[in-house]
């Protein structure tokens, strides 16, 4: 028996739900990058980026591939940037000035 659009949708967004899933998947707007620049980006542990990767992997947000000896990631589909996107105007919209946070998303507009 398949699952209801509405379980599925709510899975999704609970896969997307974790910090460091969001900013692996910030910095894989840019195109596929290799596990090594995720880890000099994102001050996490190997191990914890590792696990945070499988589950993005899991839920087919990204796929990856080998490059020679590099393991690289890159979005499944150009809709995730584009939900990226939208998580920042509805963000935008909603939000008040608290400690910066507008201005932050505000700058990010500009660079993805």
């Amino acid at each position: 028996m398949s699952v209801p659009l509405y379980q599925a949708k709510a899975e999704m967004f609970r896969t997307l739900g974790h910090p460091v899933r969001i900013r692996v998947l910030e910095l894989l707007q840019d195109g596929p990058r290799p596990v090594r620049d995720l880890l000099a980006e994102i001050d996490v542990e190997a191990s914890n980026l590792s696990q945070q990767l499988a589950v993005l992997r899991r839920a087919g947000i990204v796929t990856s591939f080998r490059d020679g000896a590099l393991v690289m990631y890159a979005l499944s589909t150009p809709d995730v940037a584009d939900l990226l996107a939208a998580g920042r105007r509805i963000l935008g919209a909603v939000l008040t000035d608290r400690d910066g946070l507008l201005v932050e998303l505000r700058s990010q507009k500009s660079s993805g």
